[in-house]
């Protein structure tokens, strides 16, 4: 889908914004605030960047994508729904019993969920192994990881940059959520992540740093790291949390919990708003 316009990725990015208020809703639990921060990457990813076919979820020679943050599981629901790989309608039995999307993303349970996730600051060490298998198998495929701001407070992470580096993994582009919340606070209040940038070149990454809500720049940063010859990549998204709902953004409060009918309401009217 290499021909689709920004126009539409960013029309995309709010059609999914509004599966993430009404599945939250409907659930009466889940991560709404950095589901919606993420909303335009997936967009991206999923409807112009990556080499996937949801009639064929596994092949072979697929990009694969890793959540990480895995607690931003709606987001991916509603991104892998309306990009075909299940019915939209079953997005509104999220968290509920016997339903296959769960809180946190399950593999083979829903259909091109690669790896499951949910404890953090696991998700990059996987990524670097599906790198790794693809340089082994002279596979072309790209890995893609999404990493929360807070979860890199892991030290896991670290090891798993210091061994892409080691083993020369051009094939992994990672992001990094940069919305600067976690669900205790400040990122930088409770353990400070700066100087952000230098830490990943430290470890021998490509660092780009980008506004994570500019479609265009989102995919030129892709198309740079695909132009790595020797390195990975790691792309730094500055984003807001709760993006795309006044009441939601920059606000920690919707880290984990879901709008009551009032702010539900609000929420449906300021998305439906911007959605053509």
């Amino acid at each position: 889908m290499s021909d689709i316009s920004v126009g539409e990725i960013q029309n995309i990015a709010n059609r999914l914004r509004l599966d993430v208020v009404e599945m939250t809703t409907a659930a009466g639990s889940g991560h709404p605030g950095g589901s919606l921060s993420s909303a335009d990457l997936l967009a991206t990813l999923y409807f112009r960047i990556m080499n996937i076919d949801p009639a064929d979820p596994y092949m072979e020679d697929r990009d694969r994508f890793v959540l990480s943050k895995g607690h931003a599981a709606p987001i991916l629901y509603a991104t892998l729904a309306e990009r075909g790989y299940f019915p939209t309608d079953e997005l509104k039995t999220l968290r509920q019993l016997g339903s296959r999307l769960q809180g946190h993303p399950a593999y083979r349970e829903v259909p091109g969920v690669e790896v499951t996730t949910g404890s953090l600051g696991q998700g990059l060490s996987m990524a670097c192994g599906m790198a790794l298998a693809g340089k082994m198998d002279s596979k072309d495929y790209r890995v893609y990881c999404l990493m929360g701001d807070g979860e890199l407070q892991e030290g896991q992470n670290w090891e798993a940059a210091m061994f892409a580096h080691r083993y020369g993994l051009n094939n992994l582009i990672g992001f990094v959520d940069r919305n600067r919340l976690q669900i205790c606070g400040n990122t930088e209040e409770v353990m400070s992540l700066d100087p952000l940038p230098e830490k990943f070149r430290a470890f021998g990454w490509n660092v780009i740093i980008i506004d994570g809500h500019n479609i265009r720049q989102i995919i030129d940063a892709c198309d740079k790291a695909a132009r790595s010859k020797k390195n990975p990549t790691v792309i730094i998204m500055n984003t807001i949390k709760g993006k795309g709902v006044s009441f939601m953004e920059n606000n920690v409060d919707f880290h984990g919990r879901s709008c009551k009918p009032d702010e539900y309401a609000k929420a449906v009217e300021e998305l439906k708003a911007v959605i053509q």
